[in-house]
């Protein structure tokens, strides 16, 4: 797994297809649950980190105030447009 929230979703739903096999057996079934709300708790973090920050570029821009790009966390960097980003 990477970094970006992109691959968050990917590995949800990488988790959520595990959870969907027919296959496992209740032995495997019960492991797979308990890591899955291990993956849900990070994940929730991970997500509620994300919203913190973009409430705060979001606020800082109500009031105009103008945040240098090297102050902009990482994970709202790649919300930019294209046009904007620097090459």
């Amino acid at each position: 797994m990477k970094n970006t929230l992109t691959d968050l979703n990917n590995y949800l739903f990488e988790t959520l297809e595990r959870l969907t096999d027919d296959s496992l057996t209740e032995e495997d079934m019960k492991k797979e649950i308990t890591r899955s709300q291990a993956v849900n708790t990070v994940a929730t973090t991970i997500i509620q980190n994300g919203e913190l920050a973009l409430k705060t570029m979001k606020h800082l821009n109500d009031y105009g105030i103008e945040t240098p790009e090297k102050a902009i966390p990482p994970m709202l960097q790649t919300l930019k447009p294209e046009s904007e980003k620097k090459p």
